[in-house]
């Protein structure tokens, strides 16, 4: 075996497609984009809202290979999550034909995931508590209702406090659970500064780079504490 790890179109996608068909009762249409609404608690004995993944070297499911994810939703259905480091070349201005206040924004939008990919979601960073929104963690929440994101459009929120996003990442309950066992995802703490990052383009690289660092550390101790027991033993 090499160590790669490619999935390929599971079932449990399929199912979330099928979920946000759904929920889609509730959305707002405007013209060709729709925007998503994600309900539900932060719970789950394992993973929570505000957790970052981190694709490994290894992952080569072209939805997911060099990606960074933050978890926006678990429960006990399942997993949503929104692909943070995909920045397209496209700006929200693009939208204003649908979305009042975008014309004139030069901010990129970023591809979300591979679930719904004409909803709109957006992660906006804010000490006040806002109304339609879904706390993530910290003061970082998810909006996707059509009046929300025209709101955090017109509050003038730039890029490094507001980001809108096309599709999401979805996972069948217990799935995530399966790929970390398959050694696809490193999961770091919550972190805002990550979820804004100023440069997403490099942030996948920096991030392994960083866990690359942190395993060899784990390695060099595990060393040095299998020396010194060996060396207590001949003793």
């Amino acid at each position: 075996m090499d160590g790669r790890v490619v999935f390929g179109v599971r079932p449990a996608r399929i199912l979330f497609a099928v979920t946000a068909a759904v929920l889609g009762a509730s959305l707002v249409l405007c013209a060709d984009w729709r925007l998503v609404p994600v309900q539900g608690d932060e719970t789950g004995p394992h993973l929570a809202a505000g957790q970052i993944l981190v694709a490994r070297r290894s992952l080569e499911d072209p939805n997911f290979a060099e990606t960074v994810i933050v978890l926006v939703q678990v429960d006990e259905d399942g997993i949503l999550g929104l692909i943070i480091n995909r920045q397209t070349k496209v700006p929200v201005s693009r939208l204003a034909r649908d979305l009042r206040g975008a014309q004139g924004r030069s901010e990129p939008l970023y591809l979300g995931g591979p679930v719904a990919t004409t909803g709109i979601m957006g992660l906006i960073r804010t000490g006040t508590k806002l109304e339609e929104a879904k706390h993530v963690f910290g003061d970082v929440y998810m909006i996707s209702s059509k009046p929300a994101v025209e709101k955090a459009i017109a509050s003038s929120s730039d890029s490094k406090t507001f980001r809108l996003y096309l599709g999401y990442a979805g996972w069948d309950s217990g799935q995530l659970e399966w790929e970390m066992g398959m050694d696809a995802w490193d999961v770091l703490p919550a972190n805002a500064g990550t979820v804004f990052d100023p440069h997403p383009e490099t942030l996948w690289t920096r991030l392994v780079g960083q866990e690359d660092l942190r395993m060899a550390r784990l390695r060099n101790r595990a060393r040095f504490l299998v020396v010194n027991l060996a060396a207590h033993a001949a003793d």
